[in-house]
């Protein structure tokens, strides 16, 4: 291998290890929203980062204090990434990931549509990704949405699964002591 095939090879090689990071830190932040654990969702975000989900926008701190807790309303709630498209450049890249989420919502006592109830959201997020010191993380977020779905009365997990019941009181939820922070620990 000749000096320019060797240089071509390590940039294909830096631009993959940088993928991967982006994927990666796309990845821990929809495990951190799910869970609403904020070291996790912290370490994906620069501290001066910018989102605007069209139902609300502003800074990082405001950002981090609307997800963790999290609304009371809002019982359980699942993001699925799709592709993402990445355009990397040395410092900054730009990136659109497909987001399908669920969300339990209770709405409340005496609504139209009362009780807990099931929606999902399918959308793409827009993040401009910086590299500071080495580390990938979002700088700036637009949320998209392309679809909603109201799926209806929330189904009982207390009965189950298919007529079959579950065997431990971790199965059914994925917030705050969910079960799967016992298993990687």
């Amino acid at each position: 291998m000749n000096e320019s095939q060797s240089a071509a090879s390590s940039a294909a090689v830096a631009a993959l290890i940088d993928r991967e990071a982006i994927r990666a830190c796309l990845a821990r932040l929809a495990r951190g929203e799910d869970r609403r654990d904020a070291a996790l969702i912290e370490g994906c975000w620069w501290s001066d980062a910018t989102f605007d989900y069209g139902v609300y926008k502003g800074d990082f701190p405001a950002y981090l204090a609307w997800v963790v807790p999290g609304a009371d309303a809002i019982r359980n709630t699942q993001h699925v990434l799709g592709q993402s498209h990445i355009e990397l450049g040395s410092e900054v890249a730009r990136v659109e990931t497909h987001v399908i989420s669920y969300h339990r919502v209770d709405m409340g006592a005496g609504a139209e549509k009362s009780g807990e109830r099931d929606t999902c959201i399918g959308g793409r997020y827009l993040d401009r990704f910086e590299k500071r010191d080495g580390e990938w993380r979002i700088a700036a977020r637009t949320m998209l949405y392309d679809w909603e779905q109201d799926w209806g009365s929330a189904a009982d997990w207390s009965t189950g699964v298919m007529g079959y019941p579950f065997h431990a009181a971790y199965f059914g939820g994925t917030a705050k002591g969910d079960f799967s922070e016992a298993f990687f620990a």
